[in-house]
């Protein structure tokens, strides 16, 4: 048997387990292949409903609404998302094979035939919401510097290189490797959806029937370890509970509030203690640090002149105010101004794969006036801050 597919038997189950890669001709025929000669009675995939219509329906990325999420407080997410999907979609292109398009080819078959499948797979924006408020700060800069590494790297992979992928060895040095590097990340994005995908999978399992499993070759040890777990024991786990996003930690709640009052307490015992001059010169400097350098950020953006105005304008006052951004009023200004189009929703994924596409088109141009403002006004924050510090150390 490969070493890619894994048969579970066991406390009344038949369960065939196999590990693709994503964008691998060879799982396409496999998956295909497998359902054909084996006719489960359940087919289940390693997918979700919206990753589903993404994949399916071509109007999917046309029904975003950049403003609303970035009033939300989604920038981050999304783009995330994005890079993440331009990168399976740049390796697609370059292998003649679609992100997923074997586990829409599971789906496929199995209606053919009809036999019942179920996506079996948390919804995708959990996961990432999940992955999100685990990472420290220099976690999710340690993640968007990956993503982007990886996203623009111009080295391509041969097919023999991504079946690669499915072997053992392989997949073991890899998520060593993303265990040392990004451990929280690691957790949300494999293990705890091991869990999840075989808790699903176990619970769309008859008992004496035949269930066909297609899912990712990295989750084919975890899942196979989870449904032993569950012969031996009856409890499984509660989903609800890895469906929820983590509630932030007192300290990462205080310290959202805690930066602006350290700010806002320093310009105070300056106003007091210092002479108008020395105040009126310390003031110019925290303007011109926070405001230049968010301005500077929207035009690294190539961002409209008036989102660059609206950057330095605004990032004095943002910096003050715990639950406003001035990244969320620099992209709004782009996206009220240089209004995305239905062709930018169009091409989002395929863009997002390249820098050159992420300028050209106006729906990540949004994002990245909204990033780089927000990250220019954060070094600001922290160099004005520390100057005022030991202003105010040098007044006493």
């Amino acid at each position: 048997m490969n070493n890619n597919i894994l048969q579970f038997t066991g406390a009344g189950k038949n369960i065939k387990l196999i590990g693709t890669a994503h964008v691998s001709r060879e799982s396409i025929d496999e998956v295909t292949n497998s359902i054909r000669d084996e006719k489960p009675d359940m087919v289940c995939v390693e997918l979700d409903q919206g990753r589903y219509a993404s994949i399916t329906q071509k109007d999917t990325w046309e029904k975003l609404n950049i403003s609303k999420i970035l009033k939300e407080g989604k920038g981050f997410l999304l783009i995330v998302n994005m890079v993440l999907s331009g990168f399976q979609r740049r390796l697609g292109n370059e292998l003649g094979v679609k992100p997923g398009e074997e586990m829409i080819a599971a789906v496929n078959t199995a209606t053919e035939m009809n036999i019942p499948f179920s996506m079996c797979d948390r919804e995708v924006q959990i996961t990432l919401r999940r992955a999100w408020s685990k990472c420290s700060f220099w976690s999710k800069c340690k993640l968007f510097a990956a993503l982007l590494s990886s996203a623009f790297v111009k080295e391509k992979l041969k097919p023999e290189e991504i079946e690669n992928l499915k072997k053992g060895n392989e997949l073991e040095n890899m998520m060593t490797e993303l265990s040392n590097y990004l451990p929280a990340v690691k957790e949300t994005l494999i293990d705890e959806r091991d869990t999840y995908l075989a808790t699903r999978i176990w619970e769309e399992s008859k008992n004496d029937t035949m269930s066909l499993a297609v899912v990712g070759a990295g989750h084919l040890p975890g899942i196979y370890a989870h449904l032993e777990k569950f012969a031996a024991e009856e409890n499984l786990p509660e989903l609800d509970k890895l469906n929820l996003t983590p509630k932030r930690s007192v300290v990462s709640r205080s310290i959202k509030w805690l930066i602006p009052l350290t700010i806002i307490s320093l310009i105070t015992v300056a106003f007091f203690k210092a002479d108008f001059n020395e105040f009126r010169e310390i003031m110019l400097r925290y303007i011109l640090w926070n405001g230049g350098l968010a301005a500077l950020g929207a035009i690294a953006a190539l961002g409209h002149p008036l989102s660059i105005i609206f950057s330095f304008l605004c990032a004095p006052i943002t910096t003050l105010i715990p639950f406003i951004g001035v990244g969320m009023i620099s992209g709004l200004v782009q996206a009220a101004i240089c209004k995305p189009t239905v062709s930018d929703a169009q091409n989002i994924s395929s863009d997002a794969a390249s820098f050159r596409g992420m300028y050209r088109n106006r729906i990540t141009r949004v994002l990245l006036v909204f990033i780089l403002s927000s990250l220019g006004s954060s070094i600001a924050t922290f160099i004005s801050g520390t100057a005022l510090f030991d202003f105010i150390i040098k007044i006493f």
